[in-house]
């Protein structure tokens, strides 16, 4: 995670495949847009923004495969 102290983590919320990113790095998102869906038993999952911000970057590539729990990159909230 970056080293800025208010960066929240963006984490999975079952284990599957990182399908698709959909919302990219330092763009402006707003709270509940979708971040990036996981695949997991042919559903697409999506994990949203906690709130207004941004996403400073991701730990992990589509097409890899993460677990329930696992951080896949960090958000900046705005403000």
């Amino acid at each position: 995670m970056p080293d800025q102290p208010n960066a929240l983590p963006i984490v999975a919320e079952t284990t599957g495949t990182l399908w698709k990113i959909v919302a990219a790095p330092n763009v402006a998102q707003s709270r509940d847009a979708t971040l990036v869906i996981i695949e997991s038993m042919k559903m697409e999952i999506p994990v949203e923004a906690p709130t207004d911000g941004y996403v400073a970057k991701y730990l992990v590539n589509e097409g890899e495969p993460v677990e329930e729990g696992q951080v896949l990159g960090a958000f900046i909230p705005a403000g």
